[in-house]
């Protein structure tokens, strides 16, 4: 859960730090809904498969 908050909180900032680019282009596409939830969609999986990839590393790590 860790991991899919900390990739929330990532694409919200990545979103918010340079309107011009990000913003403009999800703004000018065809369906700009679809491509934000795609975009937090992205990020928010992507932060949660590593953060339980991380704890499974340290978990076993602790077991040995």
């Amino acid at each position: 859960m860790m991991g899919v908050a900390l990739g929330l909180c990532f694409c919200l900032l990545a979103a918010l730090i340079d309107p011009s680019d990000i913003a403009s282009l999800i703004a000018h596409d065809a369906e700009p809904v679809s491509t934000a939830i795609i975009l937090i969609s992205f990020f928010a999986l992507t932060f949660g498969a590593g953060a339980a990839l991380t704890g499974m590393v340290l978990t076993g790590m602790e077991k040995r």
